[in-house]
């Protein structure tokens, strides 16, 4: 993973200090709300209805397991003992005291982490695949390029007061596991016609109020143009982005008005301008940072271990974790490991101070000292020996993080709604405890198959349910907490928008919802066909009706949140 060099610690240390003397005149009365709001925001620190927030970076979502710690002594020291991992592939503290805030960031900065631009109108982190570097079916390591963005838009002082905030996936994988098509900028690793790898460049994508699949605006781009056509997007948006109405300013919306053709004229006119200024990435730079993401050392008589699978063929359990919590891996002899934060009953994404040092000890003896989070708030163990998957498991399990529901309904992607959020308009983690509650059954929960279920609290989407293949989104109806369903999104390579199915349902009716929902999909569905797949096959009508009764749904037209 990248390190820090002398720059970079003393660019992070300088902004320590700096937030430091902002948070001292603040509680002296020296700076007004208004005044020290951007500055708070700027490292990250948001006010929610109970207390600060605290958005920790995760670049690209790698983490090592000294960082780790950190955040397991931060957690314990200075918050309520847990933190709460994203989509964003970031972690949030909910309860940390304003006064505690540059401590917080000062041991941070001793592990090279920060909250820069964790919030803000800037570039926020760039995330990719979690499995990059490790999957089978990638066409090269996108972290690299994760790395030079991140480092080319820290701090930008072009970008760091754009309309809104702005968004940016890298993908190198058919599958997609980066939900590249709803960012901002997307980017898709690929080859042209010559057999050379750059980027097919996507533009104007996002979810929120106005949910948008972003539409490619250029099919290569040549590794060292990338920078310089990044720039180009960005200052036709910093130039011609609203200002004037929070939910009009995203890029989404200045394209969506433009149209994709005009909007690629203006982005190449500017192109034109800065293409072969300073921003050229030659080869040796590529190959500078390439060289922190060296594969580890392997062990080549790894691929020859199958002891694990006398083991896998006695205990079902073992088996059954192995089936859903594992993935495969690009090295033979080692797979990929899910540590799952959706135990039932508990809050998505959440995980204890104890559990943080316990799986950083998990990665030093079985990952190389290395985790992952990923965009559906888990963490990931890359690099582990098949022949150690049975012991790690077995140290999951006694933590509770090795409940065998990764990729099921039950592993439901949530924001913290209205228990933390002061956006929110209705509750999410009650709500996805009490889905959970109707799948406890494993063998029920198998039988459905992979089905992503996503639920936000309010049209921020912070939990993506746009894009789920069951999305449930927080309403207010008169004070009261409502919540819309939709059906048929997806944020792969095939990405789709999911159908709103009626009017929105009374929180107390959103778990027997998704249970019709459900029962419907188990008697339309042919044989080995996905949840999403029945739904784009039969329509919205049939899963329409069981909610909603046929005369009832036919009468009515589907509720939308406008714009």
């Amino acid at each position: 993973m990248y390190q820090y060099d002398s720059h970079d610690q003393r660019l992070v240390d300088e902004r320590v200090a700096q937030f430091r003397g902002q948070v001292r005149r603040y509680l002296a009365g020296q700076l007004s709300d208004d005044e020290f709001r951007p500055l708070r925001l700027m490292n990250g620190l948001y006010l929610q209805t109970h207390a600060y927030m605290l958005r920790i970076a995760v670049p690209y979502g790698l983490l090592s397991s000294k960082q780790m710690r950190m955040l397991a002594h931060i957690a314990r020291t200075w918050d309520r003992g847990y933190g709460h991992f994203t989509t964003r592939q970031n972690i949030q503290f909910n309860w940390p005291k304003l006064e505690d805030v540059p401590e917080i960031l000062a041991a941070l900065a001793s592990v090279q982490m920060h909250a820069i631009q964790t919030s803000g109108n800037c570039i926020r982190n760039v995330t990719t695949d979690h499995l990059a570097g490790v999957a089978e079916d990638e066409l090269e390591d996108p972290r690299l390029w994760c790395e030079i963005i991140r480092q080319w838009s820290t701090l930008h002082p072009e970008f760091s007061y754009l309309p809104r905030k702005f968004k940016i996936a890298v993908s190198a994988t058919a599958a997609d596991r980066a939900a590249t098509q709803v960012h901002d900028i997307g980017l898709y690793l690929t080859r042209n016609d010559a057999g050379e790898t750059g980027f097919q460049v996507l533009v104007g994508g996002g979810l929120g109020r106005t949910p948008i699949i972003g539409q490619v605006i250029r099919e290569f781009v040549a590794p060292r143009d990338l920078l310089s056509y990044l720039e180009a997007i960005l200052r036709v948006y910093n130039l011609e982005g609203r200002r004037d109405n929070l939910t009009k300013a995203r890029i989404k919306i200045l394209v969506k008005a433009l149209g994709i053709d005009e909007f690629r004229r203006r982005v190449d006119a500017e192109w034109a301008e800065i293409r072969e200024s300073g921003l050229v990435l030659d080869e040796a730079e590529i190959e500078r940072v390439r060289a922190f993401f060296t594969p580890p050392a392997y062990e080549a008589s790894a691929a020859e271990d199958a002891s694990w699978t006398g083991l896998r063929d006695a205990d079902p359990a073992f088996a059954r974790w192995l089936k859903r919590n594992t993935a495969g891996h690009k090295v033979a002899g080692y797979r990929n490991v899910f540590v799952a934060l959706k135990p039932f009953g508990q809050a998505p994404g959440d995980i204890t101070a104890e559990q943080m040092d316990a799986v950083a000890d998990l990665a030093d003896r079985y990952s190389f000292g290395q985790l992952r989070s990923t965009h559906t708030q888990n963490l990931i163990l890359a690099d582990v020996r098949n022949a150690d998957l049975h012991a790690l498991w077995q140290a999951l399990d006694a933590l509770g993080l090795a409940t065998p529901n990764i990729g099921t309904i039950a592993d439901i992607i949530c924001c913290p709604g209205l228990d933390f959020c002061s956006l929110a308009n209705a509750g999410s983690i009650g709500v996805a405890k009490s889905i959970q509650s109707r799948f406890e059954d494993l063998d029920y929960l198998y039988d459905l198959g992979d089905l992503r279920l996503n639920i936000s609290g309010c049209m921020n989407s912070c939990a993506h349910q746009h894009v789920g293949a069951i999305g449930v989104l927080g309403v207010d109806k008169g004070g009261e907490e409502w919540y819309q369903i939709t059906i048929g999104g997806s944020s792969g390579r095939d990405a789709s928008l999911g159908d709103v199915i009626g009017p929105s349902v009374a929180k107390d009716a959103v778990a027997d919802t998704v249970e019709k929902l459900v029962a419907v999909y188990v008697e339309q569905r042919e044989p080995e066909e996905p949840f999403l797949a029945t739904v784009r096959r039969i329509g919205v009508k049939p899963f329409k009706e069981r909610v909603y009764g046929a005369k009832s749904a036919s009468a009515r037209k589907p509720e939308t949140v406008n714009d």
